[in-house]
């Protein structure tokens, strides 16, 4: 208990825990279980089953790997008679700071979230396991700034201080000279603030842009009228960069490893139908925002909103360590050896039995 006590005031200094309240309120989180009768989950090397597995996501396009597990029933399947509960989240500090206070097992979330549990708990608390999607973010502005000078003095928004959003947009300011101070202050006000009240603030003119996951950049597209400033990919070589992978804690890692697998069983089939199919996929994804929201959107911006991103079991391992060191150049995380953070194991197992190719952990697995 006190060690715990101690992870959750380390999350809190850093911002994460700064809120976690506030988020769950604003997106509306809800929860949800499914159990099927079979066991699908009993090949593993030690452990035993769990008896639940409590499971967090963002309702965003992004999270399509975690959606469609959940709705598809690839996750039920493979999980067998262990019951699995999910927990809905607007951004990644508070998704991290639930799983450092031992609320979730398991967690979609971006790499800085991911990043900063890690740090905070001195290597302790997580796991990445696998990746779920690559690309899927852009700063998009009021149609009347065309570059980056035009953005001094104006007001931006991200999700969450210390998101993987935030850290992109604050990062990318001060590659074009301008300053985004953690406190607020600077060249340009970062504004962290729930997606969708970034884009009632956008439509009402309060903010003047933001950098966001998809399907809010296609939102304030095509809702608002903003444009593309900055589409994340073309910053990254190939255009490759995680901005959503599957972490575990690490104590449910060693304790129930079979029942990891049966999750990334799952994964591996619901990307797989998302990838085969992907005009049900939308249709699926689009259902679920419905559910979980209260809106679905529209033909044009699901479409466009998988355009942009893809899902995939690669976690870009070797993304990692530049998204840490653009968390320490805008004051956000410290300094860290990442060796251990990566636990691809029993992904590329579950890759190799089904055909497919093993991923890299970038010399970052376990020590």
């Amino acid at each position: 208990m006190l060690r715990i006590k101690t992870l959750i005031r380390s999350a809190a200094a850093l911002g994460i825990a700064a809120g976690i309240v506030a988020s769950a309120a604003a997106c509306g989180s809800s929860s949800s279980s499914s159990k099927s009768g079979s066991s699908a989950a009993a090949a593993a090397s030690g452990g035993t089953a769990a008896s639940q597995l409590r499971l967090g996501y963002f309702a965003n396009v992004t999270h399509a790997t975690a959606m469609v597990g959940v709705a598809h029933g690839d996750f039920a399947k493979a999980l067998g008679t262990t019951k699995l509960s999910t927990q809905i989240y607007n951004a990644g500090p508070a998704e991290m700071t639930a799983l450092l206070g031992g609320q979730l097992d398991a967690a979609y979330v971006g790499p800085s979230s991911a990043l900063s549990a890690y740090v905070q708990s001195h290597g302790e608390a997580l796991r990445i396991v696998a990746g779920a999607t690559t690309g899927g973010a852009e700063l998009v502005v009021k149609p009347s700034i065309t570059s980056a000078a035009q953005l001094k003095g104006k007001v931006l928004a991200t999700p969450q201080k210390g998101n993987t959003q935030d850290v992109a947009l604050r990062y990318w300011l001060k590659q074009q000279g301008l300053t985004a101070n953690p406190d607020g202050t600077g060249d340009v006000s970062v504004d962290p603030q729930d997606n969708a009240t970034t884009l009632d603030q956008f439509k009402a003119g309060h903010i003047d842009g933001a950098w966001l996951p998809e399907p809010w950049a296609s939102r304030l597209v095509a809702e608002a009228g903003a444009k593309v400033l900055v589409d994340e990919k073309d910053l990254w070589p190939n255009g490759q960069f995680a901005t959503t992978n599957l972490v575990v804690s690490t104590d449910f890692l060693k304790k129930h490893p079979d029942t990891v697998k049966a999750l990334i069983d799952g994964q591996i089939a619901a990307n797989a139908w998302i990838t085969s199919d992907p005009a049900n996929a939308q249709k699926l994804v689009n259902s679920e925002l419905k559910r979980l929201t209260g809106k679905a959107l529209t033909d044009a911006e699901i479409a466009r909103s998988f355009t942009e991103q893809k899902v995939t079991n690669d976690p870009d391992a070797s993304t990692l360590q530049t998204a840490l060191d653009h968390a320490v150049a805008v004051d956000l995380l410290k300094k860290t050896d990442l060796h251990g953070i990566f636990d691809l194991s029993i992904l590329n197992a579950e890759l190799t039995k089904n055909g497919q190719s093993a991923v890299s952990d970038a010399g970052l697995g376990q020590k």
